[in-house]
């Protein structure tokens, strides 16, 4: 087996999952004109596709011990491909929402597979760097749906191409199984020495208080990735095709973002990085949130609070290793997934409920809120631990 081709698969693999992460929110201005649906409706195929997401993760452990991480990938990304195709002949809400379901069991089962044989297998470098494979897929998803917009294929035609994509990229995992076969060979260490081992809780508030700043954090980021693009399109008059680009901006600073990350994690330890990662995401809400700005620096703002956002879940994670004792750090690490997809489910959909009763300027002051709220409950964990 070779160890570069295999993390190379790897990547890929992260790549095609993050390519229909932000697809929707570009989409749907255009999509739900199409469909007859009103603005909040994007909250409900949010809310099946994440649900489908945490089940399949949750299944994801029986799945791997009985087939093994590469067919798994495959078939999972069989699944997203066929289902993302599937949404571009969709007719109606209705069959969107019956798609959104294996594409969500497609898209968690790649998600919990890959992170277990990256944090098995490598160190928290590549860790880093595979959640900045994803950025790339987040980042290239929009670019292609907001070219497809600025076409006469319109949405359809940009959902098609991703689903090609992905069924391309889902061939490729299926003729190269073999590299799979033997994954236990090659183990980097996963340990990195940034912060001190020595400081464990020993109170159970803050084996939940951890779990819950995932909760913030996924509110934030599948939230701005959701309605971003309407926000930019209902308050400020962009055309869909150059919203889809911003947003692209977005994704994009959080791939680069956690490129760099991987690159000063072992010097600036996990804490810090999560500071100021946050410190730079509140900067980039609060551009977000001020009425009558230039596009430039809403521009810089979308793409601020995407930078901000590059550290905090690949730092958090590997953090908890550190604050918590071995046996804890498990249970926490399965509540931390748990609810960041409680967050991703809930906060998203209740924005677009919100935005359809007071308006969609009222989006950006609330996620500027929970992220002030992460950051002081960020420091309030450091002290417990």
């Amino acid at each position: 087996m070779n160890p570069a081709l295999l993390l190379g698969i790897i990547y890929l693999a992260f790549i095609s999952l993050g390519l229909p992460d932000s697809v929707l929110g570009v989409a749907w201005p255009s999509m739900r004109g199409s469909l007859g649906q009103p603005l909040e409706a994007a909250g409900l195929i949010t809310l099946v596709l994440t649900v489908c997401s945490a089940l399949s993760s949750l299944a994801s452990g029986g799945l791997l011990a009985r087939f093994g991480t590469g067919p798994v990938v495959a078939v999972s990304g069989l699944l997203t491909g066929f289902a993302l195709m599937g949404f571009s002949y969709s007719p109606s809400l209705f069959a969107v929402m019956l798609l959104a379901l294996p594409l969500g069991l497609g898209a968690g089962a790649v998600d919990a597979g890959l992170n277990h044989h990256v944090a098995r297998h490598y160190s928290s470098r590549h860790m880093n760097w595979l959640h900045g494979c994803w950025g790339i897929g987040a980042t290239l998803g929009p670019i292609i749906m907001g070219w497809a917009l600025a076409s006469a294929g319109g949405w359809t035609l940009g959902y098609r191409l991703i689903a090609g994509i992905q069924l391309v990229l889902a061939a490729l995992f299926l003729l190269t199984l073999r590299q799979w076969q033997q994954d236990s060979t090659h183990t980097e260490p996963t340990l990195d020495s940034a912060t001190p081992t020595n400081a464990r809780p020993d109170k159970v508030l803050a084996s939940w208080l951890a779990p819950t700043l995932y909760l913030l954090y996924a509110a934030v980021e599948i939230s701005t990735g959701l309605w971003a693009a309407s926000l930019l399109i209902g308050t400020r008059g962009i055309a869909p095709a150059t919203a889809g680009l911003w947003v692209s901006g977005f994704f994009g600073a959080i791939m680069a973002g956690r490129f760099a990350t991987g690159l000063i994690a072992r010097r600036l330890g996990n804490r810090l990085l999560v500071r100021l990662g946050l410190v730079l995401a509140v900067m980039g809400a609060g551009l977000l949130s001020l009425p009558g700005l230039p596009d430039a620096l809403v521009l810089g703002g979308l793409a601020l609070l995407g930078l901000g956002c590059a550290p905090i879940f690949p730092s958090l994670m590997h953090e908890t290793a550190q604050r918590f004792s071995p046996a804890l750090a498990s249970r926490v690490i399965g509540r931390q997934v748990s609810f960041a997809y409680l967050g991703a489910a809930t906060v998203p959909a209740a924005m677009g409920y919100l935005a359809a009763q007071a308006g969609l300027g009222v989006v950006m002051p609330c996620l500027l809120a929970a992220l002030l709220l992460l950051l002081a409950l960020s420091e309030l964990l450091n002290r417990m631990t």
